[in-house]
């Protein structure tokens, strides 16, 4: 029976060996006896017991000094491995307790033999060990292997010798890692065998994971006698898989922080992290410390970078593609980990959102100081195409996830896009702004510091436009979120050095689907607005929409021209795309807003609220339909002859309203009535009425039809002969006036009809238009008041605009021709001028009259002391060869165009972007109470005028007057029908049929007024 338990005589009596190896003190002989027991072929477990007890017996705990003490314990393992792979059932902790004895002592022997390979000692002895220690892992992982083969153990004993032995390995092989460089020839092969080991730990947990009831970790949960066994298991896992995920951690960042050469071990660590805590079905949560899992991702990534940045802030060589993804590719390895954490355990990720947000922002600002300077963008590219789709990926599974409340991703929304930065004092020095600093201080910046850094500011506004061109996957509380975040961006593009860089800067897109999409580079403001369009599409069909259509109102009028900008080109995106009722119903509102601002306030300046409103209106009627514009027109002018109407109507026309958009009969009728009131007024004007008339709405007509004329052509001969007389009596009025009342008047109308004669280019060839050059002359000029007139320069623009028009008049180039002369003293008085904006304006006028006019003697027109004559930089020396060559470049547009590296355009804008800020400073000031009950108090003024609507619907008047309105408006198409009749026929007396057509005029004026107190009754 012996033989047969040995497996056969050859190999002899295995209880014969161990009673030998009990007699026998000699090392080399113990090694023959285990080598030959070895050889036999234990099948019973009583057997395998005993065995294995016994070779941990002989397992000395002290290291050895010779290769003997080593040979020995190589064949302990070598005869223990070869039962790993049969039924091992009843001796697991036997085998477990070989292994962490065996690890135990190899990591004492790992510190000396590593201290005898420095001293050039025992090599051979070093080997031996080397191969023990590869032996050692391989029985490792082979224990693990076993271990899976069962089931998760229960008993208690057990369950603390499979985590010590577990906890014992990973040590082990961490300190194997840590010095495998010092391993010379066999640091490859350890690598090799502790990677072995890290898989067979990571399938070991998921066969255990399988094997419990995760529910079961819930303390909260009442358990049966049952349930508490299993419970034991499910701790038991837990802990292990704790235990594996924080050494993996250890691992991950002695490979991250050794320089490459563990790429492998890097690799393999981190993914096993990541695979260990999807295991549990998120039940690792209040076990494993995720949070902090994931700030060591982060802070990994953010330490590459930095050194990156280091390296070639003092670089002056570009970067090749190659370069660059070496160090961007494990920064992406991390990004990638992290976000697969973070997707699975968003609430724990959550606790740390700040550190999250503050890499993704620190990434961010280190692509846009590469993209600066030239030998640094391919850089740039590579990091955009790595890194930019897993940072924006990052920050969405917080914002994402259906387990974060509404309330949390809010507060990552106010924390990210908040409003600290601008409050600084402004950037005057370009040397100072944000781009301007070395790329290290990027890295620098705390969370604590995150909303008030100005170098990372740029860098927040991405990812805001990152975060809108990612809203068509976003959930419906984000989207509402960034909706009331947009006042946010247009508070930031106020800041002087965001302003530059939203006009100098690009910013890298993705074209093209598939696994390589192709990068351009395209204008942060193209890439803003696209950003912004896609917003509006993906929130149109949701309630978000009234929260952007509450911003849209809200910035109307924005203060600054880039936001205001930005704005109507949302306008007129909505215009173009959205549904024709809803434009139809925000039209409305905005004529009604329009007619309150109207009746609050009737000045008609530049900057005034009404100009502004009629500006924006009349912009994004520009991209409006056809009965939109015509919606419009009815709302704002109508049948309407009030003093209102005329306002709203005049501060249109000077606004550019599109009359060439409305439709025919629209049209007909909306020039009608400017050549109505335009004679209207030019024929009843007299003293009392530029004494008597408010400044801020006097001569209205004029300015419609000066306005009116920049967008439609108008042929009546009558306007022609009218107007040019006007002008001159003007002009007289003008010089003989004493009333500074009526100095102001006659300046507004002069400036406006020489604007109306450059836009009806054939009154120059009148014969009326030589008084009116000599009277022009003689005001600007030769005239008593001209030099001490400190006002006249206010008619000036209007004046060039006049010249510039006289390449359409012929020119007798003589100086006994009085209007020629005159002609040379104007120009001469206009190229003399030195204001910058003038000096512009007049060598326009006169570039467009060169191009046009027959003169051949040009030199006639230009003084000796023209402003461009002058050298520029002393201010005197004046030169007819200088101003010829500006000139010759002006009308030939040959000025040279310079490639100006990025970091100075953003510094030429820096200035201009603060005068901006300035100018807007006073209306950004309102706060947002004040902003608000503005609000309301036009959202009032719509409702009240929409219930007055609805009151009015349901009054009558009674049938005599309305009989009496039909029978006045159909006598007044007869006579206006006789009139058309009339003006085909010769007539003798001119004056009486200006006198007649002016009373009917008034008449008309005066039944279309009645006509519309009617209609709106």
């Amino acid at each position: 029976m012996e033989g047969e338990r040995c497996g056969g005589g050859e190999s002899g009596d295995w209880q014969s060996i161990f009673e030998a190896l009990k007699s026998s003190d000699v090392v080399e002989t113990r090694v023959q006896l285990l080598s030959k027991l070895g050889d036999s072929n234990l099948s019973e477990k009583s057997d395998l017991a005993a065995l294995l007890e016994c070779l941990t017996t002989y397992w000395e705990d002290f290291t050895c000094l010779d290769v003997s003490q080593c040979l020995l314990n190589k064949t302990i393992l070598n005869v223990a491995a070869k039962y790993l792979d049969s039924d091992i059932s009843g001796c697991l902790g036997l085998f477990l307790v070989l292994g962490i004895k065996a690890s135990t002592w190899c990591a004492k022997h790992l510190k000396m033999t590593l201290l005898s390979i420095e001293e050039s000692q025992e090599e051979e002895h070093c080997t031996l060990f080397f191969q023990l220690l590869l032996d050692f892992f391989s029985f490792s992982a082979a224990v693990f292997s076993a271990l899976a083969r069962y089931p998760v153990s229960e008993d208690k004993e057990l369950i603390v010798i499979v985590e010590r032995f577990i906890l014992e390995q990973l040590n082990i092989a961490k300190e194997s890692i840590s010095e495998v460089k010092r391993a010379h020839s066999f640091g490859s092969d350890v690598l090799k065998v502790v990677q072995m080991v890290l898989d067979a730990l990571v399938r070991l947990c998921r066969v255990y994971s399988q094997a419990v009831d995760w529910e079961l970790c819930d303390s909260g949960t009442e358990k049966s006698s049952i349930d508490y066994e299993e419970a034991k298991s499910t701790k038991h896992v837990s802990n292990i898989i704790k235990c594996i995920i924080g050494k993996m951690c250890e691992l991950g960042i002695l490979a991250a922080n050794d320089g490459g050469t563990l790429v492998t071990i890097l690799n393999l660590s981190w993914k096993g992290v990541v695979t260990l805590l999807q295991l549990g079905k998120g039940a690792l949560a209040a076990n494993v410390n995720v949070p902090d899992i994931i700030l060591t991702l982060i802070s990994l990534a953010s330490e590459s970078l930095r050194c990156a940045a280091e390296a070639w802030s003092t670089r002056t060589e570009a970067i090749s593609v190659a370069e660059a993804k070496r160090t961007f590719l494990p920064v992406k390895f991390y990004l990638i980990n992290a976000v697969r954490i973070s997707s699975q355990y968003p609430c724990q990720a959550f606790s740390v959102y700040r550190e999250i947000i503050l890499c993704v922002l620190m990434i961010s600002t280190f692509g846009f100081s590469l993209s600066i300077e030239k030998h640094l963008k391919t850089a740039s590219e590579v990091l955009a195409e790595l890194l930019e789709p897993t940072y924006v990926h990052l920050l969405n599974s917080l914002l994402n996830s259906a387990q974060v409340k509404e309330e949390l991703k809010f507060q990552i929304l106010d924390w990210l896009f908040i409003d600290e930065c601008n409050s600084s004092s402004s950037v005057v020095d370009p040397t100072h702004s944000y781009w301007a600093k070395s790329m290290e201080t990027i890295f620098t910046v705390s969370c604590e510091a995150m909303t008030s850094s100005r170098i990372l500011l740029f860098s927040r506004v991405v990812l805001f436009l990152n975060i809108l061109k990612c809203s068509p996957d976003l959930e419906e509380d984000v989207r509402h979120g960034i909706a009331r975040k947009l006042g946010w961006l247009l508070d930031v593009l106020v800041d002087e050095e965001m302003y530059s860089s939203v006009l100098v800067l690009q910013v890298p897109m993705f074209y093209g689907s598939g696994q390589t999409p192709g990068l351009v580079w395209q204008p942060m403001f193209s890439s803003l607005i696209h950003s912004l369009k896609t917003f509006m599409v993906v929130v149109s069909p949701s309630p978000v929409w009234s929260e952007l259509e509450f911003f849209l109102l809200q910035n109307f009028s924005h203060p600054h021209f880039l936001c205001w900008e930005i704005v109507m080109e949302l306008w007129c995106f909505m215009m173009r795309h959205a549904e024709i009722e809803m434009v139809k119903d925000i039209v409305d509102k905005l004529c009604s807003l329009l007619k309150s601002v109207a009746s609050t306030q009737s000045d008609l300046t530049p900057n005034c609220p009404l100009r502004k409103m009629a500006r924006s209106i009349c912009k994004i009627l520009s991209s409006a339909t056809e009965s939109i514009v015509d919606q419009v027109y009815s709302s704002i002018a109508g049948d309407d002859k009030s003093q209102l109407s005329l306002v709203m109507h005049t501060a249109l026309l000077m606004e550019g309203f599109p009359l060439n958009l409305l439709s025919d009969s629209k049209k007909n009728i909306a020039i009608r009535r400017i050549i109505t009131d335009y004679f209207g007024f030019i024929d009843c004007l007299d003293d009392k009425t530029l004494l008597d008339c408010s400044s801020g709405v006097f001569g209205l007509p004029v300015v419609a039809m000066s306005a009116a004329l920049q967008s439609i052509e108008v042929e009546i001969s009558d306007i022609d002969m009218k107007t040019l007389k006007f002008l001159v009596a003007i002009i007289q009025k003008y010089g003989s006036s004493m009333d500074n009342v009526m100095k102001d008047h006659c300046r507004k109308l002069l400036s406006e009809t020489l604007g109306i004669v450059s836009n009806m280019k054939h009154l120059y060839a009148s014969e009326a238009m030589e008084e009116v050059i000599l009277e022009l002359q003689n005001l600007f000029i030769s005239g008593k008041a001209a030099a001490s007139d400190t006002r006249l320069y206010e008619c000036k623009p209007d004046l060039a605009s006049f010249l510039a028009g006289l390449g359409h008049m012929e020119i007798v180039e003589s100086d006994k021709n009085a209007k020629t002369s005159a002609l040379w003293e104007l120009y001469h008085m206009l190229l003399s001028e030195r204001h910058w904006a003038f000096v512009h304006l007049a060598i326009s006028a006169f570039g467009n009259f060169s191009q046009r006019t027959s003169c051949n003697h040009l030199w006639r027109f230009v003084p000796q002391n023209a402003a461009l004559s002058f050298d520029l930089e002393t201010g005197d020396e004046a030169n007819e060869e200088r101003f010829t060559s500006e000139f010759k470049a002006f009308l030939d547009k040959e000025i040279k165009v310079t490639v100006i590296p990025i970091s100075e355009q953003l510094g030429l804008h820096l200035k201009e972007g603060l005068m901006l800020k300035e100018t807007a400073a006073a209306a950004l000031k309102l706060s947002k109470v004040d902003k608000e009950a503005m609000e309301c108090e036009c959202e009032s003024e719509i409702m009240k005028i929409e219930n007055e609507k609805q009151t009015h619907k349901r009054r009558k008047l009674p049938d005599g007057i309305n009989k009496g309105m039909e029978m006045l408006e159909h006598g007044l198409k007869v006579m206006d029908d006789g009139i058309s009749e009339w003006q085909k026929n010769e007539f003798k007396t001119k004056e009486f049929h200006s006198k007649f057509l002016a009373h009917y005029s008034s008449l008309k004026d005066v039944i279309d007024y009645l006509a519309g107190l009617a209609g709106s009754y």
